[in-house]
């Protein structure tokens, strides 16, 4: 039984250094496009699907010049490109636009595409609930 728990223990130390590497790796990403200019982000959680986060670099008009993304289940994801959204304007995305894979990438897109306009237009861009946030408005019956 404690072989048990100190194999558990174990997974959990792994899964943890993996998850930071994959931060890192991701801040580093997001800071080679930060450092060429502006940069709309987008994310959807994945729960048990492919969770994903896209990065635009716009220019000052919010055209987009590239196009990143972190899609995946594990830990293992990494940034890549995405490509087919060079020259579109950000705020002006649409279902169309969007991949035909990945319910959750086209949501991250139309989170940026969201995120975006409401940068311009001067509202606050409010941050989802965590997990935990979550669990404790469900047990106190808060939305």
């Amino acid at each position: 039984m404690v072989q048990l728990g100190l194999l558990i223990a174990g997974m959990f130390v792994v899964q943890a250094v993996l998850s930071v590497l994959q931060m890192r790796h991701f801040s580093r990403e997001f800071m080679k496009l930060r450092r060429r200019g502006k940069v709309a982000c987008g994310r959807q959680a994945g729960g048990f699907h492919a969770g994903a986060i896209v990065m635009f670099l716009i220019d000052e008009s919010g055209v987009i010049q590239e196009g990143r993304k972190l899609f995946g289940v594990t830990c293992f994801a990494r940034v890549t490109a995405l490509p087919g959204f060079e020259g579109k304007h950000v705020g002006g995305l649409t279902e169309e636009d969007l991949p035909k894979h990945g319910r959750n990438l086209r949501r991250a897109i139309l989170d940026a595409r969201n995120s975006y306009n409401k940068f311009i237009s001067g509202e606050e861009i409010p941050q989802p609930p965590s997990p935990f946030q979550r669990v404790g408005r469900t047990l106190t019956g808060r939305t």
